[in-house]
């Protein structure tokens, strides 16, 4: 057996709508169970990030986005895995928003954003976030 972590890529959406930003949080099931994050989900082989966002999105949530800018990658180490998120600004495009994996999800502004309980990986992107205007 190897000692080596798993490393896991992730595309994650900021989807932003009249100035608040899209959480969604795990559910019971997931790893990391009840954190909330960021909407997205892991790289499959031969697929970009942005390709991965739009699949994922649908997947999951049954919407679609415009893709718009990839902020700089992040990477944490947890205990039993390393993940590098691939952040990408959005705006939502189409579709009712149905919770096909989540437990929950809601719109904040960035300044309330600290006020969940994030996946540890996330909370760069949420300090970034929280000092734009």
């Amino acid at each position: 057996m190897s000692d080596k972590l798993s490393h896991i890529h992730v595309a994650c959406a900021i989807i932003k709508k009249d100035g608040l930003i899209l959480a969604t949080q795990r559910s019971a099931t997931m790893s990391l169970p009840l954190k909330w994050e960021f909407p997205g989900g892991k790289l499959e082989t031969g697929e970009s990030a942005e390709q991965c966002l739009q699949r994922e999105l649908q997947e999951e949530l049954g919407i679609v986005v415009r893709v718009g800018a990839g902020l700089e990658p992040l990477t944490h180490r947890y205990p039993t895995f390393t993940v590098t998120l691939h952040p990408f600004l959005c705006d939502t495009l189409q579709g009712q928003m149905i919770l096909h994996e989540h437990n929950a999800a809601c719109w904040l502004a960035p300044h309330e954003l600290a006020t969940l309980d994030w996946a540890e990986a996330d909370w760069p992107l949420i300090s970034l976030l929280a000092q734009q205007p």
